[in-house]
């Protein structure tokens, strides 16, 4: 697809995509003398990393490294590739190098100082620039004509020849940040394996009743724990935080479960979401407070005065629970502590936080990110065929799947001027 470069004329690497993945991409081969061009369709890179750091840019996490690796499922070991050249550590030198100051929160995750991302990218693409790194923005890419590159701007349709093209569209969340998954079948017309884009990181809906719906669309669930029954039968409950949504569930603890529920529904047409109402009592303590005496009391003041279930809580037993279960104390008490939700969908792709799917590992060059399909042509960021929950783990595998391309790149110049 793309002819090395001429051993006499400095390299052009092409980088398309703006985002994390293509930024780091671009500073690798920038660093190493490389003449690199950046193309985006937006109007500025970055959109969606923005973004994302509006409430706070979460840029890695301070876990160690097996726990950290561990996030990312079935494709942990092709990660690890990655991450072993570039893990969390490394963000954060990269970060200071940046002249921006971190700190770790209490839950692990790690912040820049001030808590934005705009300041790191102001000083992240001041680098490139300085280091010769080019911008074009409004182009977006259409795929190759006569073995160049096709771009649509502003001013009608462009070719562009590069020496090597790394590709780093991104999924198809959050299209209207640039992340729409149009080049999907650009790459399958080619002969690259892509499995199908979904939605990760997501809410799901529910079908919940309209009283239930009419009283708590917008709840939240403040102390709480969410988990998802195993092959092995056996519930790994997380503590956490959700809200009720009109139809369904979203927030933190929905999103970090969010794999294995989509996966069921897939598999079964429908999944469960166990839910403890009360994390913090054991249920031998849940059942005793439960089967007390109550004397007049209903059921329903009975379990707000000896265990604090109201509101949303109480409100969720009773729409997921039989009045008849509800009615009997053990079965009650056991709801309590595991309370069916069942789920029949996520929420579309493009109101999830990332998504999943995308080319498959099998269609790079062995550890390479090159596709066998396409020499000369790499692929780094979420359009790979891997996912991650929130925490940083996301924008970490990002920088580093960059990273690799960028490194990848220059090897394979390098051996085609030998």
């Amino acid at each position: 697809m793309t002819q090395p470069a001429n051993p006499a004329v400095s390299p052009r690497v092409v980088v398309i995509g703006g985002g994390p993945a293509g930024l780091m991409a671009a500073e690798t081969l920038a660093a190493a003398g490389v003449q690199v061009d950046v193309y985006d369709a937006m109007a500025s890179v970055g959109r969606k990393f923005l973004l994302a750091g509006k409430g706070g840019m979460n840029i890695t996490h301070s876990e160690p490294y097996a726990d950290f690796v561990g996030r990312y499922r079935n494709r942990q070991v092709h990660v690890n590739g990655w991450l072993e050249a570039f893990d969390a550590d490394a963000v954060r030198a990269w970060i200071h190098d940046l002249g921006i100051e971190t700190f770790v929160g209490t839950s692990g995750r790690v912040f820049p100082l001030e808590m934005k991302a705009a300041p790191l990218l102001r000083a992240w693409l001041h680098r490139l620039k300085e280091s010769g790194v080019r911008f074009h923005m409004r182009h977006r890419w259409l795929g190759w004509q006569d073995g160049q590159l096709r771009f649509a701007t502003p001013d009608g349709e462009r070719l562009v020849e590069a020496d090597a093209t790394i590709l780093a569209l991104g999924g198809a969340s959050w299209a209207r940040l640039g992340s729409d998954g149009a080049w999907v079948p650009l790459l399958r017309e080619r002969g690259v394996e892509v499995a199908p884009l979904v939605p990760a990181n997501c809410g799901f809906d529910t079908g919940w009743s309209a009283h239930f719906s009419s009283r708590y669309a917008g709840a939240p669930l403040l102390t709480v724990a969410a988990g998802v029954r195993g092959a092995d039968g056996a519930i790994a409950w997380r503590k956490g935080q959700f809200v009720v949504t009109e139809g369904g569930v979203e927030g933190s603890l929905v999103y970090a479960l969010s794999a294995p529920l989509r996966d069921e529904i897939a598999r079964d047409g429908k999944a469960t979401l166990w839910l403890d109402l009360a994390p913090d009592h054991s249920a031998q303590r849940v059942f005793d407070e439960v089967t007390r005496g109550r004397g007049s009391r209903s059921m329903s003041s009975h379990l707000q005065s000896r265990l604090g279930i109201k509101g949303v809580k109480a409100g969720l037993l009773h729409e997921c629970l039989s009045k008849a279960d509800y009615a009997d104390p053990a079965r009650l008490a056991a709801a309590i502590k595991a309370l069916p939700v069942t789920l029949l969908r996520p929420r579309p792709i493009d109101e999830a936080i990332s998504s999943a799917g995308g080319v498959q590992f099998d269609a790079m060059d062995g550890a390479s990110t090159m596709l066998r399909a396409l020499p000369g042509v790499f692929v780094a960021g979420e359009m790979v065929d891997w996912e991650a929950p929130t925490g940083g783990y996301l924008l970490t595998a990002c920088f580093a799947s960059g990273r690799a391309a960028g490194r990848d790149v220059l090897a394979w110049l390098d051996a085609a001027q030998r």
